[in-house]
């Protein structure tokens, strides 16, 4: 079992359905939807500041999730993906958004929906990422829009199989 722990009379909260690996570690005002996973080696520290996730969303291993104190939250919608050894700190990730393998996300940042966050990018404070679009770089900027292929066939389908995969180990 996952390390769960309160902190400071919040103890964190799952959804339906949801697979915390044995080595995940979910710490304090953490508060989870239906039918999402979170990987080994992932740490959700919701000590300084709530972290909330929706519905079918993963976070995969060595990704870290994390606020600011009493300033930044951190909000993750439905069909999100936090792949492997990516930062998400005090930012809001709209639904259907994938968040790339060693990515940075940081305060204030707010990822509309249908977008993707390229692999070892990152976001800069405060920067929006408009909906229906692909960033890349440091910092990340725009390098083009999303079409039908990069949704149904990554975003969508990747948020799909971390439910499947899931479902090995319970």
């Amino acid at each position: 079992m996952a390390l769960v722990k309160s902190l400071l009379g919040k103890t964190p909260e799952f959804g339906d359905n949801c697979f915390l690996a044995e080595t995940a570690t979910i710490i304090g005002d953490v508060v989870m939807g239906n039918d999402c996973s979170i990987w080994y080696g992932a740490v959700l520290r919701g000590d300084v500041h709530y972290i909330r996730i929706g519905n079918n969303s993963n976070v995969q291993d060595n990704a870290v999730i994390h606020a600011t104190y009493q300033k930044s939250p951190t909000n993750i919608g439905n069909n999100v993906t936090i792949a492997h050894g990516a930062i998400v700190h005090g930012c809001t990730i709209h639904d259907n958004v994938m968040i790339g393998m060693n990515a940075v996300v940081l305060d204030d940042a707010v990822i509309e929906s249908n977008s993707i966050v390229a692999a070892g990018s990152v976001v800069s404070k405060g920067t929006v990422v408009e909906s229906g679009t692909v960033y890349a770089g440091i910092p990340a900027k725009k390098i083009k829009d999303i079409g039908p292929e990069l949704l149904e066939g990554e975003i969508k389908r990747i948020a799909k199989a971390y439910g499947m995969y899931s479902g090995w180990y319970k």
